[in-house]
């Protein structure tokens, strides 16, 4: 992957929670560890500060995590 060029993650629903983002690209084991990993990590959703695991991501959405992983949500 490129430097600054998001990582695209298919949804096969309306969207995805920043929580099962988190879980679905490999960064955490389990969900019971995402709402401690947002609250230790520098989250963006569409450019702004999100702390809340149960964030809804679209399609089109794009996420930033401490300013080193970037994903695109796509359908």
């Amino acid at each position: 992957m490129k430097e600054n060029t998001p990582e695209k993650v298919k949804i096969t629903t309306e969207y995805i929670t920043l929580g099962q983002l988190i879980k679905f690209v490999g960064l955490i084991d389990n969900g019971s560890l995402a709402k401690i990993f947002v609250n230790e990590n520098k989250c963006f959703v569409n450019g702004e500060i999100c702390n809340q695991r149960g964030k809804k991501l679209y399609p089109g959405f794009l996420i930033s995590i401490n300013g080193s992983l970037f994903f695109e949500i796509t359908k």
